[in-house]
């Protein structure tokens, strides 16, 4: 099976790729797994839709997009680059299929909301990822039947461990079809223009090399484009204030469900529902449980929870339903200790701080060099000058070194919007005065008493 084609070439429409060619029986019968399928209902930028109305594609397109960027390079691959001995540093055809099964199955495991979800249950997508590919699944069955030791083969592709470099690159590394695909999909679904690249030519001047993936110096300025596509979704979208909101109004409406779950009686318990016991029960999840929970499944418990009689959870669910998220001011170490001063403001205004306030860091290295001793090395990206000698991307572009090694970091404070409430008949307007005299140009600073 691992070289079956199918008898006619089936074809996805896709805004990003105009197409994404299925020729392969295996990549096909994935596709059609109820794993697989259910990516269709995990949104691919969690709530960031509640700020950029255009993002919800799922990780289902995602998915099917990077597979479709892995076919393109393979097949260039093995046009241009095909291996003629053993230790030539070329493609070898061979590592076509565990390649597109990788792009295809890399996110697999993603839980409901994404990032959010594992931050708050403590859980790894990529072991979930390997533990679908090799465990009791529907797309276990499917690799099984390319040869017993398949599953394995692409299950260590995503861990990094799989012995060709070329493989593992094109999957994991600074420049992947996975950030390929999410890049181009998140700004055209966003609406923002400056996370847009030449992916064409960059896949145009990829090629294979003994040691992983290079791209030919015609091809710099391309990707060049890319990394600074790249810093810009972070700055822009990725760390927008608004989702981050949005996102910790959802972490502690779960939080708060979460210990009324466990403090709550047998009978008391039935607001969370079959799915989502063994997730409050802190059981470890099977697989099985794991894959019942998605975005639709949250969202109709939240639905639920707005008219739950705890003030807390009714307030943040509907909060989170109605897109009023907490409004957020910028910090730094210098004015972290004021935020004690703030939470306890919260506190007597009648919001609880502990689910109403947040300190939220957001921050991403947009490029680095390779550190091979470090925890995780990030490959770097190389480029092969017409002399055959390799040089890496920050040495050739003035662009890319600035902004090398830099971390972009954006610290912010959360609280209720209402605490800027300037009407002067509240019960709180005095705290809400002192609270306001914190805050300079949408920051936190030393407080100001005539503010």
């Amino acid at each position: 099976m691992l070289t079956e084609k199918l008898s006619n070439e089936k074809v996805l429409r896709d805004p990003i790729h105009n197409f994404i060619h299925i020729q392969d029986r295996v990549i096909l019968d994935l596709i059609n797994t109820t794993e697989f399928q259910r990516l269709r209902r995990v949104q691919q930028l969690g709530i960031t839709s509640a700020v950029f109305h255009g993002a919800e594609h799922s990780r289902f397109g995602h998915s099917v997009g990077a597979y479709e960027i892995a076919r393109r390079i393979t097949e260039h691959f093995e046009q241009y680059y095909r291996s003629e001995n053993e230790n030539d540093g070329l493609w070898d055809p061979r590592e076509r299929q565990v390649t597109l099964v990788a792009a295809l199955l890399h996110d697999i495991g993603h839980g409901a909301f994404s990032h959010t979800f594992e931050h708050l249950f403590h859980t790894d997508h990529e072991a979930i990822t390997r533990e679908i590919i090799t465990g009791d699944t529907e797309i276990n069955t499917v690799l099984s039947r390319v040869s017993p030791d398949f599953p394995n083969k692409v299950a260590s592709v995503i861990a990094k461990t799989y012995d060709n470099p070329q493989v593992v690159q094109l999957i994991s590394s600074q420049l992947d079809v996975d950030r390929m695909d999410y890049l181009l999909r998140d700004a055209y679904f966003t609406g923002t223009k400056y996370g847009e690249f030449d992916i064409d030519r960059i896949l145009r001047t990829m090629k294979p090399t003994s040691n992983g993936i290079a791209f030919d110096i015609a091809g710099m300025h391309a990707v060049e484009d890319y990394v600074v596509s790249r810093y810009q979704m972070y700055l822009q979208v990725y760390f927008h204030p608004v989702s981050r909101g949005m996102e910790v109004l959802l972490e502690h409406l779960l939080q708060r469900a979460h210990e009324l779950y466990q403090a709550s009686g047998t009978h008391e318990k039935d607001f969370v529902g079959p799915i989502l016991t063994p997730l409050f029960n802190n059981e470890h999840l099977t697989i099985h449980d794991y894959l019942q929970i998605d975005d639709h499944v949250f969202m109709t418990y939240i639905s639920m929870w707005r008219h739950h009689p705890d003030p807390i959870l009714s307030d943040l669910s509907t909060r989170f339903l109605d897109r009023h998220p907490l409004k957020s001011i910028i910090i730094d170490d210098k004015t972290a200790p004021l935020l004690e001063d703030l939470e306890k403001l919260v506190n007597i205004a009648g919001y609880n701080a502990d689910y109403y306030t947040a300190r939220n860091d957001a921050f991403d290295l947009p490029y680095d060099d390779y550190k091979p001793n470090v925890a995780k090395p990030r490959t770097q990206i190389d480029f092969v000058l017409d002399d055959g000698s390799h040089r890496e991307l920050s040495e050739l572009s003035p662009l890319v070194s600035a902004i090398k090694g830099q971390v972009s970091f954006d610290k912010r404070f959360y609280f209720p919007r209402e605490m800027l409430n300037i009407e002067p008949d509240e019960l709180f307007s005095d705290t809400f005065k002192t609270f306001r005299s914190y805050i300079h140009n949408n920051a936190l600073t030393t407080p100001n008493p005539e503010s």
